[in-house]
């Protein structure tokens, strides 16, 4: 990412959720300053919750060099829970890079002896142009007061983009029809094998349908979760239905060296990559990009990475995992999936319900 703005000649569009003041933040700060000093076009979006620590005036020396920054959603208590989540880069128009990190200190290192799990692409052609064209969108929007932000969003943000080399799938909140949510379950009804990495797991009763029954066809299905995360309730809430996924015939896993971060989704020769998680959350309420690639190559690509992942992780056995849970145990889970699938999702509709 670095060396595609070192040689931007056109333009730079950094959008992300979390931008932490860091030795590797100062290097991409340094890099999209001297971007703006050569005459690149340099906007940034930057999240205004994800990213609460960081100054405004951390970016004074990026805007002197000529560069727009902009935060999405500044904080407020009327519409605090609905976030931009994207983790986005594209520089002049020709090169991308999509994934789940964030730019941050515990996103450098290899995931294993350092730093947390993640992965990302990194894609040229028409889709990157494509998906500069959504980062003008969402840039747009970070200018409009709340009210109008809810009438701006429904009138130009697109929820699919088809490009010759996949589809651009976005979600945000309001928006209907969840278009990322119905393309998997297109695919998922007729695989032959899938697997999931997923730092945060509460999918909605449709997706864990639409898995159980690809499992009991004879479907493989494998999903690594975390064995080390940032959010613990949300992995409570998450292994809540171990026991169900595993009397299905799922597989699961947990994945133990490092915090995991990672979102990608493998049907046989189609890959999923992006922002979004499989909750509530991701699907509803936050806006997300992700891309879904059907690419023989990528694929094999997706599948090594996800059999080295699978080295580090510990299998949960059913019968051992049964017997380990304690009633504090399924209370914990019970509450916590509560809070993650229930009590989040109604204040984020509600929020959203008074901006209309």
């Amino acid at each position: 990412m670095l060396r595609a703005i070192s040689l931007a000649r056109i333009s730079v569009r950094l959008e992300m959720y979390i931008f932490s003041a860091s030795p590797i933040a100062e290097r991409f700060r340094e890099a999209l300053q001297r971007a703006a000093e050569r005459g690149a076009e340099v906007k940034v979006l930057i999240d205004a919750f994800g990213s609460m620590t960081l100054p405004d005036e951390y970016w004074e020396p990026v805007r002197r060099a000529g560069a727009e920054v902009r935060w999405f959603n500044p904080l407020s208590l009327e519409c605090g829970a609905i976030r931009d989540h994207r983790k986005l880069l594209v520089c002049d128009g020709a090169v991308a890079f999509v994934g789940g990190f964030n730019i941050a200190a515990e996103y450098q290192g290899d995931g294993v002896e350092q730093g947390w799990r993640d992965c990302g692409v990194e894609i040229h052609g028409e889709m990157a142009r494509e998906l500069g064209a959504s980062f003008d969108a969402m840039f747009a929007m970070a200018e409009f007061s709340h009210k109008r932000l809810a009438r701006f969003r429904r009138a130009s943000v697109r929820q699919v983009i088809s490009t010759p080399e996949g589809q651009i799938l976005l979600t945000g909140p309001g928006r209907g029809r969840n278009l990322l949510k119905r393309a998997l379950l297109s695919d998922l009804r007729r695989a032959l094998s899938v697997r999931i990495i997923s730092a945060y797991f509460v999918p909605t009763r449709p997706i864990c349908r639409a898995l159980t029954r690809a499992a009991r066809r004879g479907c493989r299905v494998q999903i690594i979760l975390a064995g080390q995360s940032d959010i613990p309730f949300v992995q409570a809430s998450s292994r809540r239905f171990y026991q169900a996924y595993l009397k299905s015939g799922i597989e699961i896993y947990e994945y133990e060296p490092q915090i995991l971060h990672a979102k990608l989704v493998l049907v046989d020769g189609i890959v999923y990559v992006g922002s979004a998680n499989l909750d509530r959350r991701s699907l509803y309420i936050n806006y997300e990009l992700v891309l879904r690639l059907p690419d023989p190559d990528l694929a094999r690509q997706a599948g090594a990475m996800f059999e080295r992942d699978l080295s580090f992780c510990r299998k949960i056995d059913a019968r051992t995992w049964g017997k380990s849970r304690t009633f504090w145990n399924k209370l914990k889970e019970r509450w916590a999936y509560f809070l993650v699938a229930r009590v989040d999702p109604f204040l984020a509709r509600r929020q959203w319900r008074h901006l209309q």
